[in-house]
């Protein structure tokens, strides 16, 4: 089917400006030619993680520029990260912060109003430009935590209930879905370094903490939190594989009511209750070196062969609470677990022939049954998609099977993709059962999109702001066509959205959520402006 041609709406391309580089790089016209809000810095890629292959932004690259047509405001023009192709100041991190292993205590309550009534600092209003048929900014959040010069990541966001909450260097924080108002924050007494991407249904969360507050410290203790309340729960130094002598990188995942971590030579799951170790390195050749979680618990595991150049991989379904594979699908030689799309249905990428540059790195991406048979391997033909997938910058190119995904969805029949942004792209839905392509569809010239997740049969999308329009959230239905918005965000507040590079993107219960992933720590004044969160909703 071809692709479905631009609406009524669609805008000639603008004089986009370029965005702001991770290393103090010029800013585009934002940073000339302030905006209503221009109190709000717009999100550089924080320094004290690896830059992505490719630079840019991804599907915000070239998206920044002057704000202007004030006459079509009111318009929704339909036509959005780490790529794949398919063919400081010198501030120390600071003193006098107890390293002590005792639990922290949350400060705040539900019951107290710790910001402004908008959820914004200064007591600024976002929706006082906000144009008829717009959808209102429900949060707008800068930060608020002193980081170290190499900057700091922003774990999360979970959404839990009512509460939204995010980890930011040594402090926890939790803030009302409907206004932005803090309901509890959480000091912690050295740095956040890892975290589970998942919340439990009873709302517990697994974030990783370091054992100091010096760049030698390592990533050595999990902590258990309930985000309903802020209180923490049970915390137990992560177990130190006994031939290294160091810590290597972890990834954790939750399912039911198991947390694990997965990282060299080393495989656990522990209890969300009490913390109690449930399973570890498993008896079987295979051992697992990285974990998906959520409603099913997918592994990767390496094998051992006899030719120590070659290797074999396997994917996994483990049962959470014995650690022990209910069935196991063999990969070819040389085949790896790159990511897992999703885990029901279990779609995985897999990366062939990898080498250690990285280099001419072919991939594939693979459909399993719910007993672990092939289903069907995706044509993807020329295409090159945006799925970006990680829970912490320094293990992205290390192996996190599945992090935060961005740029991806699935439901039980359909796999949906967004082509690489250019002057548009397409957002390209895939049969599960045959490989082949569904459907594509476009935002229209000049808007880029992005799938977040599906609801109802019909995948949600985002639609990245322009110069002259804000973003939106839109669904496209089951059968195809073009996009629907079902939010239109302010063009006002356009500039701060845009300034997001490479956010986390959550749609739940009607509302759409932009999160940083990180802060740079170049100077103080740069670090309490950048916008950490945006939330927005009828």
């Amino acid at each position: 089917m071809p692709p479905t041609p631009p609406g009524p709406y669609n805008q000639p391309p603008g004089p986009y400006g370029q965005e702001p580089g991770p290393y103090n790089q010029p800013p585009g016209p934002y940073g000339q030619q302030p905006g209503p809000y221009s109190g709000y810095s717009t999100q550089p890629q924080y320094a004290g993680g690896p830059t992505p292959p490719g630079g840019g932004s991804g599907f915000f690259k070239g998206r920044l520029g002057v704000i202007i047509g004030a006459a079509v405001a009111g318009l929704l023009v339909l036509g959005g990260g780490t790529w794949f192709a398919l063919s400081g100041d010198g501030k120390d991190d600071k003193a006098g912060v107890s390293k002590s292993s005792d639990h922290p205590k949350p400060s705040g309550s539900a019951s107290v109003d710790q910001g402004t009534a908008d959820g914004t600092p200064g007591g600024q209003d976002p929706n006082a430009r906000r144009r008829p048929g717009e959808a209102k900014v429900l949060i707008l959040s800068t930060n608020d935590i002193d980081v170290p010069g190499n900057g700091t990541e922003i774990f999360g966001p979970w959404i839990v209930g009512d509460t939204v909450v995010k980890v930011t260097y040594r402090e926890v924080t939790a803030q009302s879905v409907t206004d932005g108002r803090k309901k509890w924050s959480l000091k912690l007494g050295t740095p956040a370094c890892l975290a589970a991407p998942q919340a439990s249904a009873e709302g517990k969360i697994v974030i990783g903490v370091k054992n100091g507050t010096t760049e030698k410290s390592d990533c050595s203790d999990l902590l258990m939190i309930d985000a309903k309340t802020g209180k923490t729960g049970w915390k137990k130094p992560i177990p130190k594989p006994k031939q290294l002598t160091g810590f290597s990188d972890f990834i954790l995942a939750v399912s039911g009511n198991t947390v694990t971590i997965a990282g060299d030579d080393s495989s656990y799951g522990f209890s969300l209750s009490d913390g109690k170790q449930l399973f570890g390195k498993p008896s079987s050749r295979c051992l697992p070196h990285g974990f998906a979680g959520g409603t099913r618990l997918i592994a990767a595991a390496s094998c051992p062969t006899s030719d120590a150049e070659n290797f074999k991989q396997e994917i996994q379904e483990v049962d959470p609470a014995t650690g022990k594979a209910k069935w196991t699908y063999a990969l070819p030689s040389d085949w790896e677990v790159d990511k897992v799309y999703s885990v029901s249905p279990v779609v995985v990428s897999i990366k062939l022939d990898a080498d250690e540059s990285g280099n001419d790195i072919k991939r594939r991406v693979l459909s399993l049954t719910d007993s672990g048979k092939l289903r069907s391997q995706l044509q993807v033909g020329k295409d090159k998609f945006e799925p970006h997938c990680s829970s912490s910058s320094t293990i992205a190119f290390r192996g996190d099977i599945q992090g935060w995904c961005t740029g991806v969805a699935a439901d039980a029949s359909t796999l949906y993709l967004a082509t690489e942004p250019a002057e548009t792209n397409e957002v390209v839905a895939f049969s599960l059962d045959t490989g082949k392509p569904k459907w594509r569809s476009t935002a229209g010239l000049d808007r880029t999109m992005m799938p977040v997740t599906v609801e109802n049969g019909s995948v949600v999308v985002y639609i990245a702001p322009t110069f002259s329009l804000g973003g939106a959230v839109a669904t496209i239905a089951p059968a195809g066509g073009a996009p629907k918005a079902v939010l239109k965000h302010p063009l006002s507040t356009a500039e701060i959205e845009a300034g997001f590079s490479k956010p986390r993107t959550v749609y739940a219960d009607g509302r759409f959520f932009l999160t940083a992933t990180g802060i740079t720590g170049l100077d103080d004044a740069r670090e309490r402006e950048t916008t950490t969160l945006m939330a927005f909703g009828k």
